[in-house]
């Protein structure tokens, strides 16, 4: 299906068909484009990029709260004793 695009003598002096020839990929040109609303895109990205680092604090600090509350009831010992 690639090749069944017509070649784009625009797209083909693009910065990132160069580096594609560069590599020496087959074709004279990276058949596709950029996305047709990069900006919706690049604001869902950030959304979830927070979405990702709010689920990494909250995993973490529910280690810290978990751990905190397990000493404080007194479970430490079904581990070991630390001291």
């Amino acid at each position: 299906m690639t090749g069944s695009l017509p070649p784009d003598p625009e797209a083909y002096d693009s910065e990132r068909n160069r580096a594609a020839r560069d590599r020496g990929l087959p074709g004279g040109y990276i058949a596709g484009g950029v996305d047709p609303d990069q900006r919706r895109a690049e604001a869902e990205d950030r959304r979830y990029l927070k979405i990702l680092v709010a689920m990494v604090l909250v995993i973490v600090l529910a280690g810290f709260v978990l751990g905190f509350l397990a000493a404080l009831a007194g479970l430490t010992n079904l581990v070991g004793n630390p001291g």
